[in-house]
């Protein structure tokens, strides 16, 4: 099992800038694909970053390419998402998520099998 938790949300204005991190516990995320997908109001929980395993190819939703920034340190068995120039349209929860198994699709929400509870971001314009 692997126990995951967000932090570092929060309330910020347009072009401002907010690091999320993902604190893994239980396991170490070293054979683990991660992801970060984000859900608004009234919207079905989206892809945003992943980084793949093994290889650690990088993904991005075309949305944010440019802006955000998927990290990974292994030895503190942890995942960022650096977000910077941020939009009123990237407001959501922000999840983070681990995918233990080899050829899925880890752009999709169902390929993934322990997820964090979230923490919110607001990006006021």
């Amino acid at each position: 099992q692997v126990q995951l938790a967000e932090s570092g949300g929060g309330l910020v204005q347009a072009g401002d800038s907010l690091r999320l991190s993902c604190t893994a516990s239980g396991r170490t995320l070293t054979n683990y694909a991660m992801g970060w997908f984000r859900q608004a109001p009234g919207k079905e929980r989206e892809f945003v970053a992943a980084l793949s395993w093994p290889g650690g190819s990088i993904y991005y939703t075309d949305s944010v390419k440019g802006r955000f920034t998927i990290s990974r340190d292994n030895v503190k068995n942890m995942v960022y998402l650096q977000m910077n120039s941020l939009k009123p349209e990237d407001t959501a929860v922000y999840y983070c998520a681990a995918c233990g198994r080899l050829g899925v699709r880890i752009l999709e929400v169902g390929s993934y099998d322990y997820w964090g509870q979230g923490t919110q971001v607001t990006v006021s314009s």
